[in-house]
């Protein structure tokens, strides 16, 4: 058997999130599906991160395991001609067989829209934004460092998936410029996020923001370990997953035979 490692790119508005269900359209089903067709018979596709209803992703990792006569493939380009117009395989990279898109994560990074003005959204940038109207950006911008760094983050996860430890270290939250006027990015790099984690950060940025909030509350909130004391989680459609990093050992082998 030889191990895939696929770059997917998607819009997540019409899917049930990442995770396989049986009666929901998903992205793994959606992927598993096309690969069936390709080899026959289901294999399963392991994703880096179970997007929620509605994440997009411009980076997505995962991962499936072939037989060795089937490298020839063309698979970037078949699994393209087979998918929903809504995800795009990026690349396709024959990777060793201890890479795992899941457990060899070393970073991810996502980034999260904000639309500032309540006179419009733009047409072509509804489906990506969170239109929260004008925000204290300064006041967001001193909230932000309380996140950097290693702590319990369960005030900052939603309740459905069970884990074994809350805490995870933050090495990056900076506000960038959008594509348009009226966007502001916030853009986060961590080991690992809990489940609506980033979407509940934004939340409170956006409150501190709002002026319903100080910006140092994020510190008080992340030591009291208790979700109720954050703010509301900010909708899904502003969230991307834009990259994930692996570490040596995790790299590609070759691509010969493999499309890229």
């Amino acid at each position: 058997m030889v191990r895939l490692k696929l770059t997917l790119a998607y819009d997540g508005g019409n899917f049930k999130g990442w995770q396989l269900q049986r009666e929901d359209s998903t992205l793994q089903g959606a992927l598993e599906a096309a690969v069936a067709r390709i080899l026959g018979h289901t294999v399963r596709v392991q994703g880096a991160g179970r997007t929620d209803t509605g994440v997009h992703a411009l980076g997505q990792v995962a991962h499936l395991d072939i037989p060795d006569d089937k490298l020839s493939v063309p698979w970037q380009r078949a699994l393209n001609a087979l998918l929903p117009e809504a995800i795009a395989v990026l690349a396709v990279e024959q990777v060793p067989r201890e890479f795992h898109a899941r457990f060899g994560a070393r970073s991810k990074t996502y980034a999260y829209t904000l639309w500032t003005t309540r006179a419009f959204v733009h047409p072509q940038r509804r489906r990506y934004v969170w239109n929260c109207g004008p925000l204290d950006l300064a006041a967001m911008d001193a909230a932000a460092p309380h996140f950097l760094g290693r702590h319990d983050f369960k005030s900052f996860m939603n309740a459905g998936t069970p884990v074994k430890s809350t805490v995870r270290t933050v090495t990056r939250l900076e506000r960038c410029p959008g594509l348009c006027e009226h966007e502001v990015v916030w853009r986060v790099e961590a080991d690992g996020f809990l489940k609506q984690m980033v979407r509940n950060m934004v939340g409170l940025l956006v409150a501190v923001g709002r002026g319903k909030a100080a910006p140092e509350s994020v510190r008080t909130i992340l030591e009291a370990g208790d979700r109720t004391r954050a703010a509301a989680t900010a909708p899904a459609r502003g969230l991307c997953l834009e990259r994930v990093e692996y570490g040596d050992g995790c790299e590609r082998v070759h691509q010969d035979h493999v499309e890229s």
